[in-house]
């Protein structure tokens, strides 16, 4: 009978983007045809972004990518300055990014083991990745430790997250890297919108119940309110998104909040989308950036959809704009600064 140390024993690798320049296969894919054009087209744009001192890029997250081994590509970009905000899903964040800063990990797996084996030795898979439950449990206890230290009101889950990266400096990183540690550390506010809709939902949920007279809660209005200051305070915004969902929506939809604010800003300047999803469903999470033109949200001379897996075209594109070096020139925005500080906790 197979043992859990039998299943959990060769870890992800998160891969390095600064140790491989796809600087010669992107400008090869420039003279190709199909997602490979698309992609190196997508590369120029985001060097164009990065080379616009005035435009502030806001990524977005969705699907089990970190847990895949492209934690440390997002950490890599926030470090050097080439993202200066981000909109993710909770599971991005909480179980995949939180969990592994606070020692744990992710392991190779098989999409074709038998799941109830899995399920008996407490091993959660995500397709061909397995996962410790029990380990788990702890990133949730962990999440309503931090939840028991913050006043009983409602928060945005950008100031959630800080308070958690607040914990990792407290507490001490456990990992090479971490998003939430790197965006605490350089003013690049992280918002969740669904933010129950993950591990941070069970610690939450036992927050409440231990406290159900006075409690946090997570304001996702305030979150909304608070992107849309993002887009009011910039010049001009980039988006990249990888994949689509709530963080995509989200982060659309703030050009339209400005304009029913009575403060229209333009639609978002440039715009790139890696994803696998097919629009002819309704299962690219709305729409493409070009039918997200039709709504005044993203403005079409420098945008391009990527149909491919973020594995193989973030890895690529990130390392594209690394090496090509437009970072260099950008200075922190530090967008956390917009929003002033309040009185989270009493260690603070």
């Amino acid at each position: 009978m197979e043992k859990k140390s039998d299943l959990l024993n060769e870890p992800i690798k998160h891969i390095n983007i600064k140790a491989f320049d796809s600087t010669p296969i992107i400008e090869g894919f420039a003279s190709m045809a199909f997602q490979a054009r698309n992609l190196a087209v997508a590369a120029k744009i985001y060097e164009r972004m990065l080379s616009d001192t005035g435009c502030r890029i806001i990524l977005t997250l969705a699907g089990s990518i970190f847990s895949a081994g492209l934690k440390n590509v997002v950490a890599d970009m926030i470090d050097y300055n080439m993202v200066d905000a981000i909109v993710s899903t909770g599971a991005v964040i909480v179980d995949q990014d939180f969990f592994e800063a606070l020692g744990f990990k992710h392991y190779i797996g098989s999409p074709l083991a038998d799941d109830t084996v899995l399920r008996n030795l407490a091993i959660d898979r995500i397709y061909d990745t397995y996962i410790d439950e029990d380990e788990l449990r702890i990133c949730d206890d962990t999440v309503a430790k931090i939840a028991d230290t913050l006043p009983p009101k409602p928060h945005s889950s950008r100031q959630f997250i800080q308070a958690m990266g607040h914990y990792l400096e407290r507490e001490g990183l456990k990992s090479e890297k971490s998003v939430v540690y790197s965006a605490y550390t350089k003013g690049v506010p992280i918002f969740v919108p669904a933010f129950s809709d993950c591990s941070a939902g069970f610690g939450l949920l036992c927050h409440q119940w231990e406290n159900r007279q006075e409690h946090l809660t997570i304001d996702s209005v305030r979150d909304f309110r608070e992107l849309t200051e993002i887009k009011l305070a910039a010049k001009d915004t980039g988006i990249i998104m990888i994949g689509g969902g709530v963080p995509k929506n989200f982060t659309q939809d703030i050009v339209v909040a400005t304009d029913i604010l009575g403060e229209e800003k333009p639609m978002h300047k440039y715009a790139i989308q890696l994803t696998v999803a097919d629009e002819r469903d309704g299962g690219l999470s709305g729409s493409t950036l070009k039918e997200a033109c039709s709504w005044g949200k993203v403005d079409m001379t420098y945008a391009q959809m990527v149909f491919g897996e973020a594995t193989i075209t973030l890895s690529l594109l990130a390392s594209y704009a690394y090496h090509n070096g437009a970072w260099q020139d950008r200075k922190p925005a530090h967008l956390s600064n917009l929003f002033p500080a309040t009185e989270m906790s009493a260690d603070w």
